[in-house]
């Protein structure tokens, strides 16, 4: 068998897997848009791998991510419109082209001046391959298909690389203040869709909040949520050591347990 290290192995692997006549049923059949929610479960996982600072994992899920771009390359390939070689050579000259500080002659001075180059070069690319508004924006280049929270923080940086910012952290507290006395005001009215505007309101303000605090609201939420996670199979658990039935416990009961769990979870 051939060197299993090279890339031509794993682009023979996933022909094989796609092959009409031999390959595998379930690889047969997928489309691009069959792969998409596999590609961000693997995109997650390879997070959560950094997280987690494990990397004998992180190898692995880099591996799964490298085998959902093959798959795609794969499908394209056999539509004849690329493979996967155009897509190495297409994303080699986007890093050359993007950072003409490294690769050719362009002179900067601070990290600033690389990211209003980059969105410069971004912009030209846009309009050379005629993706780019009639009208021009700021908010240009931010696609809608990010995750929600990511891309609040990127349409709130494009804000503010035109001036478009709370100058301090205090006007986002009081951002976040307006905010939910307007959901107050929202449930008073009983009015469903502009509760759930509300919320949304103060979600893209704690957004901000974060952005200014230099969190990455995404990792934070993670974050929480694992802690979470965490916390309640620890309750569960103690639950279950005490010989009680964790649903049928009083809240009081479950909330004394949750503080259990909390100092558990700390020592």
């Amino acid at each position: 068998m051939q060197d299993l290290k090279n890339i031509q192995a794993l682009l023979d692997i996933m022909a094989r897997l796609r092959d009409p006549q031999s390959g595998c049923p379930w690889d047969q059949k997928q489309t691009y848009q069959t792969i998409v929610p596999y590609t961000l479960e693997e995109a997650y996982e390879v997070a959560e791998a950094i997280e987690n600072n494990d990397y004998a994992e992180l190898k692995d899920e880099l591996g799964d991510l490298l085998f959902q771009v093959v798959f795609y390359a794969q499908i394209a390939k056999e539509e004849k419109r690329f493979d996967f070689a155009d897509v190495v050579q297409a994303i080699s000259e986007k890093m050359l082209r993007r950072h003409p500080h490294v690769f050719a002659d362009v002179q900067v001075n601070s990290t600033d001046d690389i990211k209003q180059n980059w969105e410069q070069i971004k912009t030209a690319e846009r309009v050379a391959k005629g993706k780019a508004e009639q009208v021009p924006s700021a908010m240009d280049g931010v696609t809608s298909a990010l995750p929600a929270l990511t891309r609040a923080k990127k349409l709130q940086t494009k804000a503010k690389r035109v001036g478009f910012d709370w100058p301090d952290v205090s006007g986002v507290f009081a951002k976040i203040n307006e905010e939910i006395d307007e959901i107050h005001d929202a449930l008073q009215q009983g009015d469903q869709q502009h509760i759930q505007d509300e919320v949304g309101d103060l979600l893209f303000a704690v957004v901000n909040l974060a952005r200014h605090l230099g969190v990455d609201s995404d990792a934070a939420l993670r974050g929480t949520n694992r802690r979470f996670e965490q916390r309640f199979r620890t309750m569960e658990q103690l639950a279950r050591d005490a010989g009680e039935e964790f649903a049928q416990l009083p809240l009081d009961r479950q909330e004394a347990l949750w503080i259990n769990a909390k100092k558990k979870l700390q020592d």
